[in-house]
């Protein structure tokens, strides 16, 4: 039902120009009928004057501008008569209501926000959200959501409180607005708890926020999706661009960062290490260079084990007696 009723404008429309020259031909009209009537004392010219000029008062509110990705919803007598795409000067019948909606990109940098992640570690994630209005689902952006009046308010050099009314295209916008900031920031939280911050505590081959980025964007892009299909929205990107622990926890992760680094870093040295006093041995007993008991292999190996995994240089020490002493 809602696809029939998004459609477009088919009633009778005007070029702008062509109308805006009758109105002011009627409006001129109708005051040489005023002037006519006061001269001449025929009152009939007066009445028709004055007739002239309130129709075309009257018609100059059919007048429209539109600008590309632009759209106007016409409303008559509250129903809807269709959507007015086409970008332009038009007239149309003034008793129509329009509603104009915008179908230009719209960014939403949302605040990090604190969430649990799918090992119950707070997180901070934040995102970054491009969206528009269908232009095929302009009913669902007017229709589907509401859009209260709301006033500005600004305060003057005197420091006065002014306010004023906002326009209802901009509370339309804003309302939209403010239905894909509430519903991303819902998307955010479902999608973050699926996941844990990193592969520390996954089971391997398990994604993760931090070390599958792309992954995660297509799941939180699917979900916005579906969460602002019924405002006619088209989510054109979205993608997570802050991701920390949260402050509480900060220090602990760190240091258990820091470990795990450490720890990784001393597995290559060993795995280094053992390879090189392998190579040693090998190569001075294909040499012949000394013949080595397995005692001595094994002095050898520590020695070396010792030298090329301490974090300082090595002091030698000369050994001036036989290798038993």
């Amino acid at each position: 039902m809602e696809q029939n009723l998004n459609k477009d404008y088919s009633g009778f429309k005007a070029n702008g120009f062509v109308m805006l020259f009758v109105i002011l031909a009627m409006i001129a009209a109708g005051i040489w009928g005023i002037v006519y009537a006061v001269n001449t004392g025929f009152g009939l010219t007066a009445v028709v004057g004055v007739a002239l000029i309130l129709a075309g008062l009257v018609m100059l509110a059919g007048l429209m501008v539109i600008e590309p990705n632009q759209a106007r919803v016409l409303v008559f007598f509250g129903k809807y008569r269709g959507n007015f795409r086409k970008e332009g000067f038009w007239w149309v019948n003034p008793f129509m209501s329009v509603k104009k909606i915008s179908l230009r990109a719209r960014n939403l940098n949302a605040d990090p926000i604190k969430v649990n992640d799918k090992m119950g570690n707070p997180i901070m994630i934040g995102l970054v959200l491009v969206w528009k209005v269908k232009a095929e689902e302009i009913y669902k952006a007017v229709f589907n959501i509401d859009a209260p009046k709301q006033v500005k308010t600004t305060t003057s050099a005197k420091g006065q409180v002014e306010v004023e009314a906002a326009s209802a295209s901009d509370t339309r916008m804003d309302a939209l607005a403010n239905f894909v900031a509430v519903q991303s920031d819902a998307a955010l939280r479902q999608v973050a708890g699926y996941y844990a911050y990193d592969n520390n505590s996954t089971a391997e081959g398990e994604l993760s926020l931090r070390s599958n980025a792309d992954e995660i964007n297509e799941q939180l892009e699917t979900k916005l999706s579906e969460r602002l299909e019924m405002a006619g929205i088209e989510v054109v990107e979205a993608r997570i661009n802050y991701l920390a622990y949260a402050p509480e926890i900060a220090a602990v992760m760190l240091r258990r960062q820091q470990a795990d680094a450490i720890i990784a870093a001393r597995e290559k040295i060993v795995e280094g290490a053992v390879s090189m006093v392998k190579m040693a041995i090998d190569q001075l007993a294909e040499n012949d260079v000394v013949e080595l008991d397995e005692e001595r292999k094994a002095a050898m190996v520590s020695n070396l084990l010792v030298v090329l995994c301490s974090d300082e240089s090595a002091q030698p020490v000369v050994n001036a007696g036989t290798l038993h002493h």
